[in-house]
């Protein structure tokens, strides 16, 4: 079997994931990606698992630290989907709830050629520390031109 993402955590300051704060991150997520929440008793407190399936297999638990995650760049998660237009009407999703929540933070990017191997893709960040890069990859002839690798 190949490797898959188990999971994901991040943290947050204590006393940062209040029940509304909770609510707005199940809202969000939902309605942009489909996943579900589940608050959890872990680690002494009231944590959120986001389940990206629905076997929880794949799993961002959030939790509080006295040590939280500080993420100012553009750290993030790649997620990947089968097409641009997958892509493109996330994108679209995106940004009609932006339009409402001006918090919710997009960033565009053009298509990344490399070598027959487009990338198309957009970040989206809101609530959490992390960005989500929303991603599809196109290959030339079905195949990958080269290795894909960052640097």
């Amino acid at each position: 079997m190949p490797m898959r993402l188990n999971h994901m955590e991040l943290t947050f300051a204590e006393g940062a994931l209040t029940p509304a704060k909770k609510q707005q991150i199940t809202d969000f997520y939902r309605d942009l990606f489909g996943w579900n929440t589940l608050e959890i008793d872990i680690m002494d407190q009231k944590a959120l698992l986001l389940m990206l399936d629905e076997d929880v297999s794949q799993f961002i638990l959030l939790a509080e630290s006295p040590e939280p995650m500080q993420s100012p760049g553009y750290d993030h998660l790649g997620l990947l989907f089968d097409s641009r237009e997958e892509v493109d009407a996330l994108l679209a999703k995106a940004k009609a709830m932006q339009a409402v929540n001006n918090e919710i933070q997009i960033k565009e990017y053009e298509d990344l050629d490399e070598g027959g191997t487009i990338v198309h893709s957009f970040y989206v960040r809101h609530l959490l520390p992390i960005w989500f890069d929303v991603q599809s990859i196109d290959y030339q002839n079905g195949e990958p031109a080269r290795k894909w690798h960052y640097g």
